[in-house]
């Protein structure tokens, strides 16, 4: 691409850039270094002329021509010959106001802002169905994995009956670490941030809302679910003891943050948080940033899509491919027929009372090494209607004092018991029950199992 922009031609597409952080600059370079690989792709030119920054002088790491760069957004909104904004700023205002105003003024729009969509996607669509524009977000979910066109597109002969997935490559590297080294959470969290996979502040991801959010997109699409993201059950992986990491994988199985929907009997099921998943299965190996979801349908049954959930060039790739798709015309007509958000169409699915949920249950337990201690918690989980499976209780050492929150009293031990299947509603109440017992010292934790 040469520095000065060619007279307006139908045979290209112009798009500008709002936001040129990380991946605003991955997606600059793939457009500038690599712009016979789009045209191939495309079948005609695809023309970066503008990125929208704040700071005009802040190092970006990639050569712009001139006069890409403004601070003006105004600049992209006012020109009629700009098709595509690729709308790459975070949070939720102005991203919002600016998608809205470009839409208005006749642009369509790419976006990797999962939040945004999570909690205004019904208005955004509605309003590009009514100017006419489209909306393409494959890189809001899972960064360079494909998944949205899968689900949307691919697997469209299918009814979705479950998907599953780790969806932030933040916690997974962390769980990873964890779980490989011994190493401490907080510890292993300056890790990540060292590296660059997590923020200076990581809640949004350790929390298991980023998960959440990304769920909620995906339940849209797999299952026509309207669905706020907050209504997610889930827990993060910030409260992750390493015993429970050591116990797990003696038992054969690794924790993994895992996000799962699933419809049963026409309603939907939806989860996030550390779920036992058993050893040498896809899910169990996804190790380090990567992102893994499977997805079961009616037709094809069980697809299992891996790759790297974040970084600079994965998410651009995605980015891009949605420029492509647009100036290829897939995006307007795909974006018009599939039941992506709308505030006009009513839900096909609703979701499940969490109560109902029903799998298998991990609980660590410290309770006092006395005769009767075990009988009084098989009791109570008796009481609940909840079969055990298996029970594995260590004598008193060095897990304990972690085990037990620093108190390292010889009269406790940790106890770790797996249930058969139970309700959600069973559990909570069985682990409150178990947790007020006299023998039993500390927190219980309960996680569910997997495989």
């Amino acid at each position: 691409m040469s520095s000065t922009r060619p007279d307006r031609d139908p045979s290209r597409t112009n798009v500008a850039i709002l936001g040129m952080g990380t991946v605003g600059a991955g997606v600059a370079r793939l457009l500038i270094d690599h712009g016979d690989r789009t045209a191939r792709h495309a079948g005609k030119t695809i023309w970066l002329s503008k990125a929208v920054v704040r700071d005009l002088n802040k190092p970006r790491g990639i050569d712009l021509p001139e006069g890409i760069l403004t601070d003006s957004i105004d600049e992209v909104l006012e020109d009629p010959e700009i098709d595509v904004v690729i709308q790459l700023m975070g949070g939720l205002s102005p991203a919002r106001e600016v998608m809205l105003r470009a839409m208005e003024a006749g642009k369509d729009i790419v976006t990797a802002n999962k939040a945004l969509l999570a909690e205004h996607g019904g208005e955004l669509f509605t309003r590009a169905r009514q100017l006419g524009r489209s909306i393409a977000f494959e890189a809001a979910v899972a960064g360079g994995v494909p998944i949205i066109a899968n689900v949307s597109q691919c697997l469209s002969a299918n009814q979705i009956l479950s998907l599953e997935g780790i969806l932030n490559g933040t916690s997974n590297f962390i769980v990873s670490q964890m779980d490989e080294k011994g190493a401490g959470y907080d510890e292993t969290v300056k890790v990540a941030q060292d590296l660059g996979y997590a923020e200076a502040d990581p809640a949004m991801d350790v929390d298991g809302t980023d998960a959440a959010q990304k769920l909620a997109i995906l339940s849209h699409l797999a299952f026509g679910a309207t669905v706020d993201w907050r209504d997610i059950p889930r827990s993060g992986i910030d409260g992750l003891d390493p015993a429970d990491l050591r116990y797990a994988s003696q038992l054969g199985y690794r924790i993994k943050l895992l996000a799962i929907a699933r419809l049963v009997d026409g309603e939907l099921e939806l989860s996030v948080g550390p779920t036992l998943v058993r050893k040498g299965t896809p899910m169990a190996e996804v190790r380090d940033a990567y992102n893994a979801i499977r997805v079961v349908g009616d037709a094809v049954g069980p697809v299992f899509y891996h790759g790297l959930g974040a970084g600079q060039m994965p998410t651009a790739s995605a980015v891009v491919a949605d420029v492509i798709d647009m100036a290829v015309g897939r995006t307007p007509i795909t974006f018009q027929t599939l039941e992506y958000f709308s505030e006009d169409r009513p839900a096909r699915a609703v979701q499940r009372d969490v109560a109902k949920l029903r799998g298998r249950y991990y609980l660590r337990l410290h309770v006092a090494n006395h005769p009767g201690t075990l009988a009084a918690i098989t009791g109570v989980l008796a009481e609940h209607k909840i079969s055990i499976a298996s029970v594995m209780q260590h004598e008193e050492h060095e897990d304990a004092a972690s085990a037990h929150k620093g108190t390292t009293n010889g009269d406790f031990v940790p106890l770790v018991i797996m249930t058969h299947e139970a309700s959600e509603g069973a559990a909570a109440a069985a682990t409150e029950a178990i947790a007020a017992l006299e023998s039993v010292d500390g927190t219980a934790v309960r996680m569910p199992v997997r495989g």
